[in-house]
């Protein structure tokens, strides 16, 4: 009787935990292995991934994954610290939820996606970039000058403002215009007298390319004509307002050194464009640059040592006497106000020490 009661004793304490066990297991059973299971949207293992399942009343839950069965969405709660849940597919704006994932999911390469701007906020985004142009890597354009010529000074880019020069060596960030008429069958004659056998802009390279401003919102309301020695060509006060035009066209001239001058000499407009060359001119091609804030001003040959001056041609017969002079040396020292590039510096975390 001894023996059987032991038996006894040991069911009757062994049985209760046996049945909260078998009901905890068919709980937690897994689905039948016909019934289709879809991936869930989300992250390998290995990366730790939040997303937002969104309900068609406005409302979201923080989730680490889901996954549609029919119409059931099982998740997993990032809100109750990954709790299996579930909800009725009729409540969940799975579109919404979607594009939601589009604009915020990792890409593969670990980089969060771009959100998506609005078209006008692009838009004007795109105007600000267009106003100081990128020509070199990290070299951008500035918004105080007019006139700038891309150098290279011992293998590093470098923006040089180009100063408007009168006949007095007056200097002019601003486009101003004196209209200068060139008789076209008269014989080369002075039109242009600047002061100095050198002038205060040296460029090192041969080939350089040349930036104008169109249309300069930062030339001063009160500028005035450039007053300078015409020697017998007509000027007028400037009728153009201040800033480049993209319907004249430049030219590139060399200047005549004489003892404490340099000269520029007269030419034909009418045979620009032409076959023939003519000595002393040298032309060029411009392009319009996306924003239309800025003209690219590039010479069609290169540039021998010397001293040169941009000439604007108004018209047929007109040319602006207000010029941009510069020399090309490659051993000149540096010039003084030249821009370099500015690399971009990557974010940094200030570490800051808890409360």
């Amino acid at each position: 009787m001894s023996t059987k009661f032991v038996l006894l004793a040991i069911f009757v304490f062994a049985a209760p935990v046996a049945i909260p066990w078998a009901a905890h297991a068919q709980q937690h059973k897994p689905l039948p292995a016909n019934q289709p299971d879809p991936a869930p949207v989300q992250q390998s293992a290995t990366t730790p991934h939040r997303t937002r399942l969104i309900l068609k009343d406005g409302s979201y839950q923080v989730v680490m994954s889901y996954r549609v069965n029919g119409s059931i969405v099982h998740y997993i709660s990032a809100e109750r610290g990954g709790a299996d849940e579930s909800i009725p597919t009729a409540l969940v704006d799975l579109d919404a939820t979607h594009l939601w994932e589009t604009r915020h999911t990792a890409s593969p390469d670990g980089q969060a996606a771009a959100p998506v701007l609005d078209p006008e906020l692009l838009k004007e985004e795109a105007d600000r970039a267009a106003l100081t142009p990128e020509v070199a890597p990290d070299l951008r354009l500035p918004t105080e000058d007019s006139v700038l010529a891309l150098d290279t000074f011992r293998g590093t880019p470098e923006l040089v403002p180009i100063p408007q020069s009168d006949g007095d060596l007056n200097h002019n960030t601003a486009h101003n215009i004196l209209r200068a008429t060139i008789n076209p069958l008269s014989s080369s004659h002075q039109i242009v007298q600047l002061k100095g056998e050198k002038s205060f802009i040296q460029l090192h390279i041969d080939t350089p390319v040349l930036y104008l401003r169109i249309g300069d919102a930062t030339a001063p309301p009160s500028s005035t004509a450039l007053i300078v020695d015409t020697h017998g060509a007509t000027g007028q006060a400037p009728t153009a307002p201040a800033g480049g035009s993209p319907t004249s066209k430049y030219v590139i001239v060399r200047a005549d050194v004489r003892t404490g001058l340099r000269v520029l000499a007269s030419f034909k407009i009418n045979l620009l464009g032409g076959v023939k060359r003519q000595e002393d001119v040298v032309e060029t091609t411009t392009e319009l640059l996306p924003g239309g804030h800025w003209m690219k001003i590039t010479p069609r040959q290169a540039l021998e040592f010397g001293e040169f001056a941009l000439m604007e041609v108004i018209s047929e017969k007109e040319v602006n006497l207000g010029v941009w002079d510069f020399g090309i040396h490659p051993i000149a020292p540096e010039n003084r106000d030249a821009q370099k590039p500015q690399p971009r510096r990557p974010a940094t975390l200030e570490r800051r020490r808890p409360n």
